[in-house]
């Protein structure tokens, strides 16, 4: 990696304001329903305070549209993040201002102080100069640790670093940026790309950026029809991408030129509704009925499949294989997810997208048998379209 981390900076009695990504699901008390995006924070923290620095951590939750909403208050993870370290967290009401500037100059080193959402200000998201400055006098070192933001040039994120260097990368952000730019540029072979949810529009310029690098893909989710359609193949009442079926035909020739093995599924689970309760059926794809619809990859697909992950040395995966958040149509997706575990253990390097996956692995508890778990599910994507991320690039040069 080419820019600064914070290996490159000794934050004794510094005042260190970092970016962090403590967008966590809340039930309707307010309680955190999972907690990995704080914990993942954790070795940043403690490398901060144990060089004896002063950290102020902001950070976003929810989508309050610049309103002050209570249930979007990052409170919560102030007392989580304070039970996890064992530590006290100071959880100030608001984010700039008069107040908050005083709380942060009266610290002392190795305390925390936790912010109020950046998003109750619209300014925020605007990427507002003025709104940057203010966050900007609030530190002496910017920290960023929030990959899964820093595909958004907001202030917190991007605006901020024309105040206030050196700005450099947590260990989180550097180990996520790793993790993936190895994947990308210097894959142990073979590397398999498995790609998956609901549309084909979504995931274009992934597909097109993996050309060339990929020795395999592997397709599901709801984009599979689309393909399929564009091979003529009936596919019932199937999710399906009219005006991409052009350019996926274009694909699979492209794919084909490339000589990379673009797999698609051979069986699919199917219903008649879009429902859980809808009986499941499974057909081969070229017998699904007009009155049917495919919802997961079939047993056949799956066995294909990972015939593939066992014989990869590398593996990206981003997108579920069928409707995961239906229990009779999850099982591709935990399948995959199980062959993902098993070929860890072996020695493979295994990535797992944000997102959708990210919550399938978790969901089966396997997110600790995988090499890598991504915290950014956008951010992820975008870099594996090839794309700069903002958050990222305004970091500063070793």
């Amino acid at each position: 990696m080419k820019k600064m981390t914070i290996d490159n900076i000794n934050f004794e009695g510094k005042r260190v304001l970092t970016r962090v990504d403590f967008n966590v699901p809340l039930d309707k008390d307010l309680n955190i329903t999972d907690d990995i995006r704080i914990k993942s924070t954790i070795p940043t923290i403690e490398k901060i305070l144990n060089d004896g620095g002063k950290l102020i951590l902001m950070s976003h939750l929810g989508r309050p549209k610049g309103e002050k909403k209570p249930e979007f208050s990052l409170a919560p993870v102030a007392k989580r993040l304070s039970e996890l370290l064992g530590k006290d967290v100071k959880f100030l009401n608001d984010c700039i201002g008069d107040e908050v500037e005083n709380s942060v100059n009266t610290m002392k080193s190795g305390e925390i102080i936790l912010l109020e959402n950046l998003r109750y200000y619209k300014q925020e998201e605007k990427n507002d100069p003025t709104f940057a400055e203010q966050l900007a006098k609030l530190g002496d070192v910017y920290v960023n640790d929030a990959f899964g933001t820093s595909h958004r040039a907001h202030a917190s994120t991007e605006g901020v670093t024309k105040f206030i260097k050196p700005a450099v990368a947590g260990y989180l952000m550097e180990k996520e940026l790793d993790y993936l730019g190895t994947a990308i540029e210097n894959p142990v072979r073979p590397f398999t790309a498995i790609l998956g949810g609901a549309k084909v529009s979504g995931k274009i310029d992934v597909i097109e950026n993996l050309f060339g690098k990929v020795d395999t893909l592997l397709i599901g989710g709801g984009m599979v029809f689309t393909f399929l359609k564009a091979m003529d193949y009936n596919i019932g009442k199937s999710l399906i991408e009219e005006e991409k079926v052009e350019l996926a035909s274009e694909i699979l020739t492209k794919a084909e030129e490339k000589e990379i093995a673009f797999i698609l599924p051979t069986d699919v689970v199917c219903a008649k509704e879009f429902s859980n309760d809808s009986e499941a059926k499974i057909f081969d794809i070229d017998q699904i009925p007009d009155d049917y619809m495919g919802l997961d990859i079939g047993p056949k697909t799956i066995q294909i499949y990972l015939d593939s992950i066992k014989r990869s040395k590398t593996i990206v995966w981003n997108g579920p294989m069928g409707v995961f958040e239906f229990s009779n149509f999850a099982n591709g997706t935990i399948k995959i997810a199980e062959g993902l575990a098993k070929v860890t253990e072996l020695g493979a390097t295994t990535i797992v997208g944000g997102g959708d996956s990210a919550a399938a692995i978790s969901s089966i508890g396997l997110e600790n048998s995988i090499s890598h778990v991504s915290t950014g599910g956008g951010a992820s994507l975008e870099f594996l379209e090839g794309k700069e991320l903002p958050g990222v690039a305004a970091l500063s040069d070793l």
